[in-house]
């Protein structure tokens, strides 16, 4: 036999199944938004039959006045309505606050997201910086060399940095054919997306090797200063945009996953040129976009509190790489520069 706890309790006001106390009395739904309503429109409700009406499941819409009055007898409270303004606050925060929990943990596929993406970029990407030494590097490049010498051959080390962009471009692009979402786009979006992210992902990988206490890119046994930049011909202008991205950017303290998935977000771009899949691309950079913020949001406790502002400083990022790549095609250069600093 059912306990009396375990049996269906009754509206208070109209007898229909009760869902809980609202406003100091047990009710059901229907009863307490009527209640809550009719409080707030503050309107004065006369029954046509002198109070008399009968209210239940099957006629409680009939006399507004009658269930109002059945509904303070049965101890319901005006004083415990919340103003629209609010209830609305409190609606907006219980919602912000459901979206933070859920978004605190990775989902199954969010997940594994992130493995095909670290997957790739280990097997093409985690060692291209140490790399670098194959290709002919001036000597003044190895760490061990303490300062540019007066007269760096600048034939010698521009052909060193051309050398390595065109290794890195490789790489990303083995990177990116490692990808199944990538792979399953046209193949003419295939190119339009590396035509316009390329450069996007060098400088997002890049960011791994700069030292912000130095102030240099360290690639295994070379380092790059912003000296070098200068010496093969670009501006000053543009490289203390360059650089200021990287201060910025490294400052973030950003995680592998962090980095892999800024790289994605930046591939999956719908607006680049000669693009036909935008609909479908943009969808997956919001996947991606979506994947980052819940990665962020997901540290834990202990590192929740740094991380809060990453989004919004992410933000900062591009608005530097943008200002840089602006620059870069209006004067008419390309960047050519380029492993964590030492604790």
């Amino acid at each position: 036999m059912a306990s009396g706890e375990d049996e269906p309790r009754n509206c208070a006001v109209c007898g229909d199944r009760a869902t809980g106390y609202h406003f100091h009395a047990l009710t059901c739904e229907g009863c307490k938004g009527f209640f809550r309503r009719t409080v707030n429109k503050s309107t004065s409700l006369i029954c046509p039959f002198a109070g008399s009406c009968k209210v239940n499941k099957a006629q409680r819409r009939h006399c507004p006045a009658c269930r109002l009055q059945k509904c303070l007898d049965a101890g319901m409270k005006k004083d415990m309505i919340l103003s629209a303004e609010v209830l609305a606050l409190r609606r907006a925060r219980q919602v912000q606050r459901r979206a933070q929990q859920a978004s605190l943990q990775l989902s199954k596929e969010q997940k594994a997201l992130v493995q095909i993406l670290l997957g790739a970029h280990t097997r093409h990407m985690g060692t291209m910086f140490d790399q670098f030494v194959q290709f002919r590097p001036p000597a003044h490049l190895f760490i061990h060399h303490q300062h540019l010498p007066p007269l760096v051959p600048e034939l010698s080390l521009l052909m060193h940095f051309a050398d390595i962009n065109t290794f890195m471009i490789q790489q990303i692009i083995k990177f990116t054919k490692d990808l199944p979402l990538f792979r399953s786009l046209p193949m003419e979006d295939q190119i339009s997306l590396l035509k316009g992210a390329a450069v996007e992902i060098c400088q997002i990988v890049l960011n791994t090797t700069f030292c912000l206490q130095t102030q240099k890119f360290l690639c295994g046994p070379l380092r790059y200063t912003i000296e070098d930049g200068a010496h093969v011909g670009f501006q000053e202008e543009f490289l203390e945009l360059l650089f200021g991205f990287h201060k910025t950017l490294r400052r973030l303290q950003l995680q592998e996953p962090e980095y892999v998935l800024m790289v994605a977000v930046a591939l999956f771009s719908p607006d680049r040129p000669g693009v036909t899949q935008r609909k479908e691309i943009d969808q997956l950079q919001e996947e991606m976009a979506l994947t980052l913020q819940s990665y962020i949001k997901g540290q834990q406790p202990s590192l929740r509190d740094s991380t809060s502002s990453k989004g919004f400083s992410l933000q900062s990022c591009w608005a530097y790489w943008l200002s840089s790549e602006a620059l870069t095609k209006n004067t008419g250069t390309k960047s050519r520069t380029s492993r964590d600093c030492p604790p």
